[in-house]
């Protein structure tokens, strides 16, 4: 059970991490109108995050605002 919980707990980290790498990416995209890049890197982030469970993508979205503003 514990390893079980260990194992989604860094399986979690890692797409994490993952989704934090793509919206670096798509930042540097936007900056540099790259549009068609811009525009696929936001179809992998799409894809990332419906594999967040639930309370981890609504922290996202609440970091993802404060960024925004």
């Amino acid at each position: 059970m514990i390893s079980h919980d260990y194992n989604a707990i860094d399986v979690e980290e890692k797409l994490l991490r993952q989704i934090e790498i793509k919206e670096n990416q798509l930042k540097i995209a936007q900056e540099s109108n790259m549009v068609y890049v811009a525009e696929a890197i936001e179809s992998e982030l799409l894809k990332l995050r419906s594999q967040l469970p639930e309370s981890q993508e609504q922290e996202l979205q609440a970091l993802m605002s404060l960024l925004d503003d």
